[in-house]
């Protein structure tokens, strides 16, 4: 046995003759006493340890927090800020079927939700589906 072999003797997928790679895969979490269910068991653990911890304690860590903090308010603006550079980057470079809209349909589109928003006194609903309403309208008006 070579040295090779006896390193990967302990893995899931082990060599099975000479020559042959080593990989684990979603296909060699299936094998086991996981059975079929094994990726799915896979993804379930690894999306609770991911998110579940920091859930947790923001629950403890809520409780002692006021509404009007500093840090509270850090948070406000960094999320704002980031759904702002989410929504910029969708206008300016938008992927898939949204590319094929004319940038200035999708710059009015999010004015005119963005001012329907302001006249809603701040209702997202409003403001998401007029700038929807704007986008599709447009396109289907678009000649081509």
């Amino acid at each position: 046995m070579g040295r090779a072999r006896r390193r990967h003797a302990r893995l899931v997928c082990r060599v099975a003759e000479e020559g042959q790679s080593v990989s684990a895969t979603f296909a060699t979490f299936g094998q086991g006493w996981a059975g079929d269910f094994g990726p799915y068991l896979f993804i379930l653990l690894a999306g609770t340890l991911a998110t579940d911890i920091w859930r947790w304690l923001g629950v403890v860590a809520g409780d002692r927090l006021r509404d009007d903090s500093e840090a509270l308010n850090w948070v406000k603006a960094v999320a704002t800020a980031l759904v702002a550079g989410v929504i910029g980057n969708l206008i300016l470079f938008p992927t898939g079927a949204l590319a094929s809209a004319p940038v200035a349909l999708r710059v009015v589109a999010a004015a005119l939700g963005w001012g329907a928003f302001l006249a809603a006194r701040k209702n997202v609903l409003v403001g998401v589906v007029t700038a929807e309403l704007v986008l599709v309208i447009g396109w289907i008006a678009l000649p081509g």
